[in-house]
């Protein structure tokens, strides 16, 4: 416990990130003071969505801008090795929005989430299924788009780590769900290993349109949204009335150097008198215990089944993330860093 390994930002990556973007340092471990506590992360977990913070300049009201040559921002899994934290004591498992460490300080102000003592489920699940991309799917499926028995609900980037979870929810509400994804290998196990009804590649390009029509040939009754863009307006050219479209996620736009268009045909949602609604699964932490429940219990029966992609090492971090944008991963991807 002398030495701690960090991922830091290298490089501002030029579009999709790269492995040169990131570089391992190695510094002494950090001391705590007085109201913080010591993690030791056993997972770091990778999400697309913190692409968005590493240009300079990119703070909003989510996240500040990373800077350049720190450590990488991002949520991880840990458990706490020595605290001087009145709430937290040496065993505690959290998760946290702290950065790729393998040993990480925090003072309890972080977005934290607590983990209980005897976790019913692997500990990774808490960074996928059970954790904030896993609450995604929950809460925008069950709160905001509730699909009723029969209806088609459509997911794009439906072989991530959102997707893969928010297409087994549809299904198991009784809807003929249909996920889109890059490449027929991925789509082939959106229906094999997942049970969608039907998958779409968007890499069609001009065929993607007929290809979306064919696989919902009733119309789109719910679109969960993970990626924006091109393929969002396509969709909104096949919504059903009263359809609801939920904004999850904008993968489309992330490594993109310069703004993207937005859907020219938005007056559909007027003419279909359709909703479109964002949200951030944050802002409900104070439900995520009993979300959780939920969740393990359809775990449990086999009404769903997380994927994980799996690297080991903070040396794979950097790789793992890139692999995301590169389409190699299929359902969450976590990095494992020790033995628990």
């Amino acid at each position: 416990m002398s030495r701690n390994r960090s991922v830091i930002l290298a490089a501002r990556p030029r579009g999709q990130p790269a492995p040169g973007d990131f570089r391992v340092v190695s510094a002494p471990l950090p001391a705590i003071a007085d109201g913080e506590f010591l993690l030791r992360n056993h997972y770091v977990s990778l999400d697309a969505g913190f692409r968005n913070w590493m240009n300079e300049g990119s703070g909003d009201s989510v996240l500040p801008a990373m800077a350049l040559g720190a450590p990488v921002m991002g949520l991880t899994l840990g458990e706490v090795v020595e605290s001087r934290h009145a709430d937290y004591v040496p065993g505690n498992l959290v998760m946290a929005r702290l950065a790729w460490q393998e040993y990480s300080v925090a003072n309890g102000h972080d977005f934290i989430s607590r983990l209980p003592d005897q976790p019913p489920c692997p500990l990774s699940y808490y960074l996928g299924v059970l954790g904030d991309t896993g609450l995604s799917a929950y809460f925008g499926l069950t709160e905001i788009a509730a699909p009723q028995a029969g209806e088609t609900v459509l997911i794009s980037a439906a072989g991530g780590a959102v997707g893969s979870i928010a297409g087994q929810i549809a299904k198991r509400f009784g809807a003929h769900t249909v996920g889109i994804a890059g490449g027929p290998e991925k789509c082939r196990r959106l229906v094999t290993e997942l049970g969608y009804a039907a998958a779409v590649d968007h890499r069609l390009g001009s065929e993607f349109a007929t290809a979306l029509r064919e696989a919902c040939p009733n119309g789109i009754d719910v679109y969960f949204d993970n990626v924006g863009g091109a393929v969002l307006e396509v969709v909104l050219n096949q919504i059903n009335p009263g359809a609801r479209i939920v904004l999850c996620g904008a993968v489309a736009s992330y490594g993109a150097q310069q703004p993207l268009p937005g859907p020219s045909n938005l007056f559909q949602l007027v003419t279909k008198q359709a909703a479109m609604h964002g949200f951030l699964t944050h802002t409900r932490v104070d439900r995520y215990d009993a979300a959780r429940a939920t969740l393990v219990e359809w775990i449990e029966r086999g009404e769903i089944v997380p994927i994980e992609y799996r690297l080991d090492g903070i040396d794979n971090v950097g790789r793992a993330f890139c692999d995301l944008f590169a389409g190699r991963n299929f359902g969450k991807t976590v990095v494992k860093l020790t033995d628990r």
